[in-house]
């Protein structure tokens, strides 16, 4: 199943009367309000804070957004109604660069392959002319989703460590520039990057109208970033293993392999004793 679904394809499946269960994974402060003023008709609401991530008292140990346990993410599908057969689709309001990404990659990674992202999230949708209400969903008879394990690649802050310093590896930093350089931190405590990363930032998976460039656009861009290593030794990482799922998407929306993530990112590198880069590296 291709990664991405368009507003014209989600419309269809509406249409079509095709089963699917659809997650609305907003992240805003105030994203349970808009689901609750406006959804896409059908779809639950997923917490990011609540259940995509596990709750840390010290973001030193696992950044901002940590994983859940495996087992933990798996009881949430099953409450949701999603079996491993189960067409699922996910979307935010920041095109698919928040929650959505994230949501997918977690899916994708316990094994789950009917999963897809709305390309252009929920504004998209709403302009193609796909229902929308205010109805509260309740989700669907409860199964239980069985995964032995989570199956995409994660690194931890040492391996990232290691990795950063080896030419035959490569660390993506998918954060804006300025973040990188060490301009300005909006969210973490200190500004600037892991000494060895480069700079990619997410936004360049995007076209001018705020979707996907083509799968053809996205090999080309990828495939020259990593000539020189093998994708097994790409890890990427943004602030907090969110947004670095986009690049995850775009990368497999490319039709390549999907790389390492960093999930603790740079909001747990920088509140540890571990050294810091800021501006251009020679």
């Amino acid at each position: 199943m291709k990664p991405l679904i368009t507003a014209a394809e989600l419309l269809a499946l509406y249409q079509s009367n095709s089963t699917f269960i659809l997650l609305d994974v907003r992240a805003s402060a105030d994203a349970r309000k808009q689901y609750a003023d406006l959804h896409l008709r059908g779809a639950v609401w997923v917490s990011l804070e609540e259940e995509l991530s596990e709750k840390s008292e010290n973001a030193a140990h696992g950044g901002r957004h940590p994983l859940p346990s495996r087992t933990r993410f798996t009881t949430l599908l099953g409450k949701l109604g999603i079996s491993p057969e189960t067409h699922v689709v996910v979307y935010d309001d920041k095109n698919c660069a928040n929650a959505a990404s994230r949501c997918w990659w977690m899916l994708r990674a316990v094994g789950h392959t009917q999963v897809q992202a709305l390309d252009g999230g929920i504004q998209a949708a709403l302009a193609a002319g796909v229902p929308a209400d205010a109805v509260p969903v309740v989700p669907g008879q409860e199964v239980v989703y069985d995964a032995a394990s989570w199956l995409l690649p994660m690194k931890t802050m040492d391996e990232v460590a290691h990795a950063a310093s080896d030419a035959e590896h490569i660390v993506v930093d998918v954060r804006d520039r300025e973040r990188f350089l060490g301009i300005h931190e909006p969210i973490d405590l200190i500004a600037g990057h892991i000494p060895g990363a480069v700079n990619i930032p997410f936004v360049e998976n995007l076209n001018e109208q705020g979707l996907f460039r083509s799968p053809e656009e996205l090999r080309v861009k990828y495939s020259e970033a990593f000539t020189s290593v093998p994708l097994e030794n790409v890890i990427v990482h943004c602030g907090s293993g969110v947004t670095a799922c986009h690049t995850l998407l775009a990368i497999a929306h490319a039709g390549l392999e999907i790389p390492a993530l960093y999930v603790g990112s740079w909001s747990e590198w920088s509140r540890n004793p571990r050294e810091i880069a800021t501006g251009e590296e020679v």
